[in-house]
């Protein structure tokens, strides 16, 4: 299952609109606050589709049955383009534990990369609902790779895949290596096109440098 929220007429295109837009990228501040409220829709939309149970909530004036639901997921996050998206979650779900895991692009001489993890922080994820989120879904690579060594330690229940923007070729490739059953993607867009160097068209450049400023390259 995919879910592409910008086909949707809301108020969240206008924050995708944002941290696409040259002219308010300068503004770091207000990037990764975007990058949070992106978050927030992201986790509002998933809270639909997790089991539920009546809960009876007592007021100071009488007693009222409500629908709550019965777990919060795990929220995982690559480091370190993912923190903003990771807190709007989390402020979402409050209730919720954190993982975190470091991947990153190792380039050669000749322009071409490998996906390396140097750090993996995540509470157990067997059977609990787990969101994976990276705001930029390229190659997809990145992601698979994160999965495959969360899933070392313990299956989920069900990964909700959330990026801000996806490549269609990343969304193809999350298609080629996760069965269907074991996970939906959320995608605040879908671009067309990626370069050479692996980066989405017209994308909105490097979400890590944009919110925390441009890193060494090594």
């Amino acid at each position: 299952m995919i879910h592409n929220l910008e086909l949707q007429s809301s108020v969240f295109n206008q924050y995708i609109s944002e941290i696409r837009n040259c002219e308010v990228q300068g503004d770091r501040m207000r990037f990764r606050k975007n990058m949070q409220r992106i978050g927030q829709i992201f986790a509002y939309e998933i809270s639909k589709t997790l089991e539920h149970e009546l809960v009876e909530v007592q007021t100071p004036l009488g007693s009222k049955e409500m629908q709550l639901a019965k777990e919060f997921p795990l929220i995982c996050s690559i480091l370190r383009a993912g923190i903003p998206m990771h807190e709007g979650i989390l402020e979402m779900f409050d209730h919720s534990d954190s993982g975190f895991i470091s991947a990153y692009r190792k380039h050669d001489e000749v322009g071409n990369f490998m996906i390396c993890l140097n750090y993996v922080s995540c509470p157990s994820i067997e059977d609990k609902t787990l969101i994976l989120c990276d705001p930029m879904l390229a190659t997809g690579a990145s992601m698979i790779v994160t999965y495959r060594e969360l899933i070392k330690n313990g299956k989920p229940k069900h990964t909700h895949i959330v990026s801000a923007i996806a490549s269609a070729a990343g969304v193809d490739y999350i298609k080629q290596h996760i069965p269907e059953e074991e996970y939906t993607l959320w995608v605040g867009a879908i671009d067309e096109e990626l370069t050479a160097q692996s980066y989405i068209v017209p994308g909105l450049g490097d979400a890590g440098d944009l919110a925390f400023g441009e890193k060494l390259q090594h």
